[in-house]
């Protein structure tokens, strides 16, 4: 299944729902956003509604607390986004991708080895 993009503003959400690994009520979802990235209640409320109508979450009533519970795991979304990144930038080439990053001197040693250990035990 595929999956709309999402802004950063609601990735940001649903990487906390996902790091979390249970539902959360919009006040535990506000404590993890970091001190630089405080939102309003209401702000938060219409990031958490957007999710909801967009099939990514899933609203549960807990007592008088609604909990946000993801409905699609994160790695299926981040395969999905990875591919549309390799497709649309690099032309599906992952020797371009890897190239990209090693000419800004975006990896360092270890990673370098982490990804001939990678496809070596591919």
């Amino acid at each position: 299944m595929g999956y709309q993009t999402l802004p950063n503003s609601e990735l940001e959400l649903m990487l906390i729902l996902w790091k979390s690994g249970k539902p959360m009520t919009r006040m535990e979802i506000e404590a993890c956003l970091p001190p630089k990235r405080r939102l309003s209640k209401t702000t938060v409320l219409s990031f958490l509604s957007r999710l909801e109508e967009k099939g990514f979450v899933c609203v549960e009533k807990e007592g008088r607390n609604n909990c946000y519970r993801p409905l699609v795991r994160e790695e299926e979304y981040l395969k999905q986004e990875s591919s549309s990144v390799l497709k649309k930038l690099y032309g599906s080439s992952i020797k371009k991708f890897v190239a990209a990053l090693y000419d800004g001197n975006g990896l360092s040693d270890d990673q370098i080895q982490e990804l001939k250990d990678y496809l070596d035990s591919l």
